[in-house]
């Protein structure tokens, strides 16, 4: 059996559509359906009509609760003015759907602990990213009993083994970060345990039209979709201090 394992679409349909066209027998999502893009509602009825699990992202419950996101200094007032845009546009069912997703999912599959998550084992706040040190990883994840942790948050793709933990982040479906703008997911395959990380293709034209018939600062937003980097994220003007990159 083969399990798609995506993360952060961040309300881009075209680009979940996207991977969704990968070869799979199952579908996991690692949370952030909503924010930066156009599509939320879309995004959110394309996973429950398709019983897909999710697990909530940091974007998520801010959509649901109010509260702050965690996002970083640099990505602040993109997340702050498309969560406006979101919760304008999603029903109660919507908010009730995200306030209730699971922080976590843990799989037994053919005798290895698996641990599906946002951010790391402790929050879906804190990143995981292949710069982090090696003795803060194993802080991150001593509480979890797992052979192998899928992680998302920091739209960057990576494996990495620590000790005996192999850490997958999948990357982004909707918001790449890392210069590839193509939608990032990882297939797992459960026969060998193998991890292929794919790339796609997706109809960007479209989801840029949604950005700028919808959303507030469609340059910058567009930019990044285009690059798969923040570089034009960098505006003037007072915005709080927050950690993270997301």
């Amino acid at each position: 059996m083969k399990i798609l394992v995506i993360s952060d679409i961040h309300g881009n349909m075209e680009a979940l559509e996207s991977v969704m066209q990968v070869p799979h027998d199952e579908v996991l999502c690692l949370g952030d359906l909503v924010d930066y893009g156009p599509s939320p509602v879309e995004v959110i009825e394309f996973l429950k009509s398709h019983n897909i699990p999710v697990i909530k992202g940091n974007h998520d419950n801010a959509v649901a609760t109010g509260l702050e996101c965690g996002c970083s200094y640099e990505l602040k007032y993109l997340s702050i003015a498309t969560r406006d845009y979101t919760r304008s546009v999603v029903g109660k069912g919507h908010i009730d759907f995200l306030k209730l997703l699971p922080s976590e999912i843990e799989r037994e599959i053919n005798g290895t602990k698996v641990h599906f998550t946002h951010g790391s084992p402790r929050s879906f706040y804190e990143y995981i990213r292949p710069e982090t040190p090696e003795n803060e990883l194993r802080e991150m994840t001593e509480e979890i009993d797992a052979d192998l942790l899928f992680v998302g948050h920091t739209h960057i793709p990576f494996e990495k083994q620590v000790g005996d933990l192999r850490i997958v982040n999948v990357g982004s479906v909707g918001q790449p970060r890392n210069g590839d703008p193509r939608a990032s997911c990882v297939l797992l395959d459960t026969a060998t345990m193998e991890i292929e990380f794919i790339k796609t293709e997706y109809k960007s034209d479209k989801t840029i039209s949604g950005i700028r018939e919808k959303l507030p600062y469609p340059d910058d937003l567009i930019s990044i979709l285009k690059t798969g980097k923040t570089d034009y994220a960098k505006r003037t003007g007072e915005k709080p201090e927050s950690e993270g990159n997301n």
